[in-house]
């Protein structure tokens, strides 16, 4: 299976486990690292190009990539958050590609598929990872999600956001 023939999303996903019985759990260990704190003062995100499915183990070698640039600033001192989720279930009917095989199989007949794997659709403009930190480790920040982008299937963008505080309450 090569994960170049599920990349364009095709007509309607099959998003409800209940419906395909032996669908995949997620292979995404923690959607949130780090520390969660209110007194962050930029956020980056990693930003979509294009309308793509993103394979969950893709969504996990990103994240952990990102997190292994990040570790060096000290767990303290980010919060790095996945922000999409693999819910589309994705099939495969395999074949049989050896001599003799097509008395085995049955060609196109039922051809389901089996379920192989996870996968979350993004459209342009939507946010796939995102780290909130001080303003002293946003380069950081930026070059961890730039390697991070190296593991995903389309072109990215990284965005800086600065965090106003809140208002004090009078």
């Amino acid at each position: 299976m090569k994960g170049r023939n599920y990349r364009i999303p095709s007509g309607m996903p099959l998003t409800q486990k209940r419906f395909k019985p032996g669908a995949p759990n997620p292979k995404i260990a923690r959607f949130t690292l780090g520390k969660s704190r209110p007194d962050y003062d930029v956020k980056v995100q990693l930003v979509s190009t294009e309308r793509t499915q993103i394979r969950h183990n893709a969504l996990e070698a990103a994240r952990v990539a990102a997190n292994k640039k990040l570790i060096t600033v000290g767990e303290e001192n980010y919060f790095l958050m996945v922000k999409v989720y693999p819910h589309v279930i994705l099939r495969e009917n395999k074949m049989i590609a050896t001599a003799g095989a097509d008395r085995l199989q049955e060609g196109m007949r039922k051809a389901f598929g089996k379920a192989v794997g996870l996968a979350a659709r993004v459209k342009p403009g939507s946010v796939i990872l995102e780290i909130s930190t001080s303003q002293q480790h946003a380069t950081k920040a930026r070059e961890s999600l730039k390697t991070a982008s190296t593991k995903l299937p389309m072109p990215t963008y990284v965005v800086q956001v600065p965090l106003t505080p809140a208002a004090p309450q009078a």
